[in-house]
């Protein structure tokens, strides 16, 4: 069996998230379905990070495991014959058999895209966020700044989760415009489930008048999601790019 190392682009908005689901789509059940028809046989695809609903990728990373004996190049031409238009496979590439695209991962860059307008903007009604009110950008820079570093990201976590470890290492938390566009950037060699969105929400708060921007030292070291703000909706969110440690560990039989 030869692992494969898979780079994905997609438009979230009429799926139920990456993760596989009873009775509705899914980008892994989609990508899954696609492999099968090439390999004749089942395949397990393994996510990097389980987008949520609605939210897009540029740079999704996946693994998976075939006998089938295709050149990298005939995979992804094949894939992307069978992958509906919303949904492209960027690269296939072979890996060593202990590359895993979630446990190997050792830091993930996200962007959240918010217009700041008073008019709507149809063309990106389903890829950013609308606020129709000012912002203060200068405000809400300067509390992203509060949130890098290594911390317990507990208050920006949204629950139900099964994870145990709210410690993460946020090496990057930058805002720049592009005119009306505001585009937050996130790092990290993880995030807990929601992170991003949250963190955004609560920095527009800040950009509200509603925090300034020393309150993020007071909202990390509450540790409880109550003391953030709202969790910003998924469409505006993209996972960019998933980077990955030289440290292997065995695929899960």
């Amino acid at each position: 069996m030869t692992t494969f190392k898979l780079v994905l682009e997609y438009d979230g908005t009429h799926y139920a998230g990456w993760q596989r689901q009873l009775n509705v789509p899914t980008i892994q059940a989609t990508v899954e379905e696609a492999l099968a028809a090439i390999a004749q046989t089942r395949v397990t695809v393994v996510g990097a990070g389980r987008t949520d609903a609605g939210v897009h990728a540029l740079g999704q990373v996946a693994s998976f495991r075939s006998d089938r004996g295709l050149s990298q190049r005939e995979w992804l031409r094949a894939l992307n014959a069978h992958l509906p238009r919303d949904i492209s496979a960027l690269s296939v590439e072979t890996v060593p058999d202990g590359f895993h695209a979630r446990f190997s991962a050792g830091g993930k860059l996200y962007e959240y895209h918010l217009m700041n307008r008073s008019e709507r903007t149809p063309l990106l009604r389903e890829r950013a966020w609308m606020v129709y009110k000012p912002l203060d950008f200068a405000a809400m820079k300067e509390a992203a700044a509060y949130l890098t570093g290594a911390h317990d990201f507990s208050s920006f976590e949204t629950a139900p989760t099964d994870n145990d470890n709210p410690q993460c290492w946020l090496q990057q938390a930058e805002l720049r415009r592009q005119g009306d566009l505001i585009i937050f950037a996130f790092y990290a060699d993880r995030f807990l489930k929601q992170m991003v969105r949250s963190m955004v929400g609560t920095l527009v708060e800040v950009g509200q008048g509603k925090r300034t921007a020393p309150d993020m030292r007071t909202v990390l070291a509450a540790r409880v999601r109550a003391a953030a703000g709202r969790t910003a909706p998924a469409h505006g969110l993209y996972l960019v790019r998933v980077d990955y440690a030289e440290a292997a560990i065995p695929y899960p039989t």
